[in-house]
This record gives structure tokens, C-alpha cells and sequence, in this order.
């Protein structure tokens, strides 16, 4: 039996809606793993129909993370010029608005995060230029409530407030919206209020015991001469760090090793199989610095347990490469059951900090505890990638003084 075609009202905004749609995508598959024939069939339309409101794919990802900053831009401002709020209500009031886009357009943070770097290099310049000046008005609005506070200070926690909104984009945990956004904000305030001038081993207003008076140290994993296939792994992870890993071809790591490129074929049977070794890597590196954390702190006290772990993944994150590279965002396709395998095992690592937290924080429930965790874990990575801030001595002190903060694990003190 026939059935009568049902024409389907066009929505006001088509483009947007299409936008949408393709940012989920990217966010799920990466760039590159989608085309624009996945998106049309998502969306419900037909490749040339979507031709119609965009030139490529690429205009499609510019369209989303610009919309994003426009938002960003728009909510600030609107704050901002609220010249009747003191300083503290109009910090508050800007951290709910952007908690509020965090939570609706979790996709747009995924992409403004990862996927900007396959923009055109004009985009590219012009979405530095235009967060650049959002920081800038935080910064100042920051510097209004904490006039203590050195410049570079207030930027650094703005950037790690930035951070805490943009970690909704690496889990899918969520809970009520508004519980979600008031998380969010009570987090992004534990950071803008945290004290950064801080030895490594002591927080003021701290709740936690001194910590041993030396650093935590992920021990070597190997010793002696290095091997031909060590030597090949290293190469692979500096230029996947330095380049991207499209980016990278087996004879340029061949020729970085010292070695034919064909000769790198006898170690690795591809470049994906590189990175699985890599992501292999950076995990064995953080289980070490984990176990080491459980082992060195006093049994049954998770605080203090957990700010050996924050110790040992800030140490891991800053001097070890692996690491980087695994949270670098570039999109890799890999074998099912290798992509499964790691992420299990990171799976395994981020369970440590859950089950520690939860224990440390009865009060919060199972998801309030992994969207805290996630939050701290993100400032960490992020901050350890940005130009701006990865070269400020003393920074691994400050990262885990800000990952505890985040945590709960430090007493802040809100100003009334």
C-alpha cells in the first residue's frame, strides 16, 4: 500500500539546525571521519540541499565554533554593561550564563577545543583574536572582585574557569540542567577564588595533610641504550605532538629516528598502530605515578591520596610526551579492538579518581562526582597545552593547587 508523501515544514533557521547536526557529528567522529553526505543523510536532506547554505565542510565548522563565540561574545558583554551589579554579582551572573551554553551546546566546546585547528588559517586567526578579547573582559571583570591579584594570575584562572565549561565536552555524564549549570558555576568559582602562590606541597587554607617533601616521580620505564623500536616510538611521539598526526608520514619518522622509512614498517605495522603504542605508553606512565601515589600516602585517607594523584598526573602531563599526544584531539582511526582496549584502561585510570572522590565527598552523588572530576582533569590538559601558560615557572604547583581546588579538596574562601 502506498503511503502519501508527507512533506516536511522547513524549520525557520535550516542552516542552524544543519550546523547542529554536523557539530554532533564532528564531535563523535572527529573531522575527519565525517563527510558531507553523513551529515545531509543525518540531517534528513540531500547533499546539494546542503550545498545550498554551505560551500564545504569546512564552512560548516567554521559556521559552529564562530556561532559559538558570538554567543560567548554576546553573553559578556550583556553582563559586563551592567553597570548597577557590583563586581562579585557580575562575575557570578557571567559564569551562569556561559554554565547555561556549556550545558545546551555541549558540542561547540568539543569542536572550539580539538577541531579549530582544521579551519583555515584566517579563521584560525580570527577565533584567537576574538577569545583572546572574551579572556581579556574576564580577566578585568576577575581583576574587579581580586584586585590582589597579578594580571597573568587572574588570566591563568580564567583560562582554567574556561577550562571547567569546556570539560562538559569529554563525557557524556549529565544531570538536571539547572543542577548542571549550578555545579558548573560552584566549580569555575572554586577556581577564580583559588590562591596560586603555592609551594608544591602546600595549599593555603589547606585541609589536607603535608605531603612528603619530595615531588612525586613517575619512575623511567626503561633503562640503557634505546632500542631501534623505542627510538621509532619517540620519534613518532614528538612529531605527532609537534605536528598532528595527518600530518606526519612514515618516512618523516624514519628520517627522525635515523633509520629508512620502509625499516620503521619492521617495528610498527602503521601509523595507527604508533599511536596505539603511544596511548599504551601514557597510560603505563600513569598507572606507575598512580600506584606510587596509593603507596606513599597514609591508608584509608583519599585526600591526601588524591593530592598525590593530582602530583603525579600533573607530573606525568608536563614531562613525559605521551601523554599530550594521547589528549591531543587529533582524530585516529583505529582498529576496534585496540580503540576498546585503551579505553578501558582509561576507563580504569579516571574509576581511580572517582571511587577516591566519592569517598572523600560523601555529599556528592555518583554523577556530580565524575562531571568534578572530569573538570579537574580538563583544566590540567588544558592549561599544559596553551602557549600562553605552559611556559610559567612553577606550574606544576599551580595545576595541582588548581585540581585540588576544583576537587573540593581545598578550603576557598568566597568573598560575601
Amino acid at each position: 500500500m502506498d503511503h502519501p508523501t508527507v512533506r516536511a515544514q522547513r524549520p525557520r533557521d535550516r542552516k542552524a539546525q544543519l550546523a547542529s547536526v554536523a557539530a554532533e557529528l564532528f564531535r563523535a567522529r572527529g573531522y575527519h571521519g565525517v563527510g558531507i553526505n553523513d551529515i545531509a543523510a543525518a540531517a534528513g536532506v540531500t547533499g546539494p540541499a546542503l550545498y545550498r547554505h554551505f560551500a564545504d565542510k569546512q564552512a560548516i565548522l567554521a559556521y559552529v565554533v564562530l556561532s559559538g563565540i558570538d554567543d560567548m561574545e554576546t553573553a559578556t558583554a550583556e553582563t559586563l554593561s551592567t553597570v548597577d551589579r557590583t563586581a562579585k554579582d557580575q562575575l557570578e551572573a557571567l559564569l551562569n550564563g556561559l554554565a547555561a551554553q556549556a550545558v545546551e551546546r555541549r558540542e561547540v566546546a568539543a569542536l572550539w577545543r580539538w577541531e579549530g585547528k582544521h579551519l583555515p588559517k584566517e579563521d584560525q586567526r580570527e577565533i584567537r583574536r576574538r577569545s583572546s578579547a572574551v579572556l581579556t573582559a574576564w580577566t578585568k571583570a576577575l581583576l574587579e572582585q581580586r584586585p590582589e591579584l597579578a594580571a597573568d594570575d587572574a588570566e591563568l584562572l580564567c583560562w582554567a574557569g574556561l577550562s571547567v565549561f569546556g570539560s562538559v565536552s569529554v563525557h557524556h555524564t549529565s544531570v538536571a540542567k539547572k543542577r548542571f549549570g549550578e555545579l558548573l558555576v560552584r566549580l569555575a568559582l572554586r577556581v577564580l577564588h583559588t590562591t596560586l602562590h603555592t609551594t608544591p606541597h602546600s595549599t593555603p587554607h589547606s585541609t589536607l595533610p603535608e605531603s612528603p617533601s619530595a615531588p612525586v616521580q613517575v619512575p623511567p620505564l626503561g633503562l640503557g641504550r634505546p632500542s631501534r623500536r623505542e627510538l621509532i616510538l619517540t620519534a613518532a611521539t614528538a612529531l605527532f605532538g609537534e605536528r598532528g598526526f595527518r600530518a606526519v608520514s612514515m618516512e618523516d619518522i624514519g628520517a627522525a629516528a635515523g633509520i629508512a622509512g620502509p625499516s620503521v614498517y619492521r617495528h610498527f605495522a602503521s601509523k595507527a598502530a604508533l599511536m596505539v603504542a603511544i596511548g599504551h605508553r601514557a597510560a603505563d606512565r600513569l598507572a606507575v605515578g598512580a600506584e606510587y601515589a596509593s603507596r606513599t600516602s597514609a591508608p584509608a585517607n583519599e585526600t591526601a591520596t588524591l593530592r598525590r594523584l593530582a602530583e603525579s598526573y600533573v607530573h606525568t602531563l608536563l614531562h613525559t610526551p605521551e601523554l599530550l599526544v594521547s589528549f591531543s584531539g587529533d582524530p585516529v582511526v583505529l582498529p576496534e579492538r585496540d580503540k576498546a582496549d585503551l579505553l578501558r584502561v582509561q576507563r580504569d585510570y579516571v574509576e581511580r579518581w572517582l571511587s577516591l572522590l566519592a569517598a572523600a565527598r560523601p555529599e556528592l552523588n555518583a554523577r556530580e562526582v565524575k562531571i568534578t572530576v572530569h573538570a579537574a582533569l580538563t583544566i590540567a590538559n588544558d592549561l599544559a597545552r596553551t602557549r600562553r601558560i605552559k611556559s610559567r615557572p612553577g606550574l606544576d604547583a599551580e595545576l595541582v593547587t588548581l585540581m585540588t581546588a576544583t576537587l573540593g579538596l581545598s578550603a576557598v574562601d568566597f568573598p560575601s
